[in-house]
Order: C-alpha cells, then structure tokens, then sequence
C-alpha cells in the first residue's frame, strides 16, 4: 500500500506537473479521494486519465476573482451553495468539438492565462469550473478548496483540475479502492486533514474581536466575538464550564435561519435544533460551546423555506448548506477555544478534514422534540 505523502512532496508533484491522489477522510471513518493537476500545467493525457481511470466529472477550480474576471455567473446564485459551479466553458477558439481531451486542455489553459479575456471563452461548454470558497480548507474542506490551496502554495496559479475517482460500478471509490488505485497508477498520495494543519501552522481567518460575560435567559455565558477575515462577518462562541482538550465538550455549531430560530416553524417529520433548545444543553452541561455563525439570508433562500414549509415544489440544489458544508471556520473556532472531542448536538453526518484541526466527533446528540424545541 502506498503511504500517504506530506504537502511539501505533494507541491513538489505538482509543481512539476504530475498528476495528485487527495484524500478526504471524514467523521464518519470513511473517505473520498480527488485526482488533481495545476491548470496550468494540465494538458491532454491529464484530461484522458480523468476521464477514463478516475471516471468523475472533469471540474476545474478557480478562485472567485477569477471567475470574475472571466465573467463566469454561478449556476446557482449565493457564495454558500453548495456545489458552486459556474455556467460550463469552451476556449472560443483552437478547438473542434470540445469534448476531446485535447480541446478540454486547451480550455482549461485558455481559462486560466493571466491575458485571456471573457470573450476568449463562450458557455456553454465541457469544462466545469468550480469557484472554490475564499480562504481555501479553513473555509470549506472540499477538493475544489483544496485544488486552489495546493496550487497557490506551490507558487503556481491558483487553479487545478480535478475529478473524484469512482470504482469499477461507478459508485464513489472507498478507501482500498483508492489505496489500489493509487498504487496502479504510481500516485503521490496526500491527504485534505494534512493541507488543512498545513495551512493552520501558519494562517487562520478568524480573529478574535471581544471577550467578556453574556447574561442570557439560562445563565451566564462567557462570550467570544470572531471577525472572519474572509467576508469581514461576525461570529460568536458561547461557553459554558472549562474546556479541556482530552475531554469530550458538547459543541452545537448553529447557522443562524429565520423561520427555524425565530418564528419556531418545523418542516413535517424534519426536528433539528433550535438556537434556544441548544444554548438550553449547552447551559445544562458541565462543558459546552456554542457557536453561532452569521449567515445573511438572501431574499431567494427564504422564499425557498416559505416554499418548503408551505408544500410548495422547491429545488433542492438551491438551498444553502447548513454547517456541515462549511466547517472550517466553526472548526478554527472550536480549536481557538481549546475543544478536542466533541459530542456534537447535530445529525450523525459526515465532516471531512475535522483531523486537520486537531478536532474528533466522538458521538451526536439528537435534538429534543418538537414541542420542547420549540
């Protein structure tokens, strides 16, 4: 079995220009795991060994900027969606059909050439871009943040390529197919959790803005406000006992919505928990923390909830993720504040990366029901 490399040696890869096994492990103990390649390196038999060994969607991953600049709308408006594709591409020109891996590669340098402008791309196309969330894995620990993190630390532009590596039936590869995969195809093997502490060692996005003591309807609480340098929003924690590291702490890490937290409403057969109900079991227990992230809603994410609530059709890709998708910054905040395991108020879901943050999910506490938690 090939054993997984640290980041330097995987910058080393793709610096140049070798194809990368990342893996993205999660809470649940299972994993996922991406075939990357700078985009600017990334030419034909890159495309061909994705298309044909990894077997996944072919997606390429920009930073936001980029995608501006190349006038690439998202597919699905808000800058927390959670698959944040952009509308499909082709280079404008050079190309026959576009679906060759030739015409893909050369797509995907015309995309990320520092003098290429809108009009040398026309939508849509066979190259999916991706615009990866600000602030990289300590944002969101997905392979398109990943992908722009290895590449801007490799002193390259900060795209890649990328596709998830599917089995022979074409369900999501588990860990001994990735593991045997890695080695067929002689890959250097490194892991999301490591570029996650990686990242950590030398940078974070959240900062500490004030501390002090809240009175709140169940006592009090000692309080820390965080400034997300990536979108200048204010976040808070919400502590109750003393945090230690080895022991488990209950831990609610909750986004603000307004018809759940505000007007009480439940979708039928669906309880979660509530910003009262969980600062209510954070207060009752000997060591807790909750964390309240700040999530403007757009007009069309309530009109989606109103939708949901009242039985109307919805689409369901349109809905903004809830925390799960974006951990990293309530997971910078947990280790700011000294949490090591947690016993998480929240569905048993699946967190990747959590060990790149020095954090462990060692169990999940379901929410009261309905009458109690609202």
């Amino acid at each position: 079995m090939t054993d997984h490399a640290d980041i330097d040696k995987v910058l080393s890869e793709l610096r140049h220009g070798h194809s990368c096994l990342l893996l993205n492990e999660n809470s649940a103990g299972g994993m996922t795991g991406f075939v990357v390649v700078a985009a600017e390196h990334c030419e034909a038999e890159h495309i061909a060994f994705m298309a044909r060994q990894a077997r996944g969607l072919v997606c390429l991953a920009m930073t936001p900027e980029r995608c501006e600049e190349l006038a690439l709308p998202l597919m699905v408006e808000g800058d927390d969606s959670l698959s944040p594709f952009t509308l499909s591409i082709e280079a404008a020109t050079g190309i026959d059909t576009g679906i060759s891996a030739a015409d893909r590669a050369r797509t995907v340098r015309v995309a990320v050439d520092t003098a290429s402008q809108p009009s040398d791309l026309v939508q849509p196309g066979h190259i999916f871009p991706i615009a990866a969330s600000a602030g990289g894995v300590l944002t969101r620990t997905a392979p398109a943040e990943a992908a722009v993190d290895l590449t801007e630390l490799a002193g390259l532009l900060p795209s890649a390529v990328f596709t998830e590596v599917l089995d022979n039936e074409g369900a999501v590869a588990d860990a001994p197919y990735l593991w045997e995969f890695a080695d067929r195809h002689h890959l250097v093997v490194g892991q999301v959790s490591d570029l996650v502490t990686y990242r950590l060692a030398n940078q974070k996005t959240v900062l500490v803005e004030r501390q002090g003591t809240l009175q709140t309807r169940y006592g009090a609480f000692a309080v820390t406000a965080y400034r997300d340098t990536t979108h200048g929003r204010l976040h808070l924690a919400l502590t109750k006992g003393r945090i230690a590291e080895s022991q488990p702490t209950l831990v609610r890490v909750h986004v603000t919505a307004v018809f759940r937290d505000l007007i009480g409403t439940t979708l039928d057969g669906h309880v979660s928990w509530s910003f009262d109900a969980s600062l209510k079991a954070v207060a009752a227990s000997d060591s807790g923390v909750l964390v309240l992230l700040s999530k403007p809603e757009a007009t069309d994410d309530l009109l989606h909830d109103i939708d949901r609530l009242l039985g109307e059709p919805v689409n369901e890709q349109a809905s903004s993720p809830d925390a799960y998708n974006q951990i990293g910054m309530g997971a910078q905040i947990l280790r700011d504040l000294g949490v090591g395991q947690i016993r998480l108020l929240g569905a048993p879901l699946k967190y990747n990366a959590l060990a790149g943050f020095g954090l462990e999910v060692v169990d999940f506490v379901a929410p009261p029901d309905a009458a109690e938690s609202h």
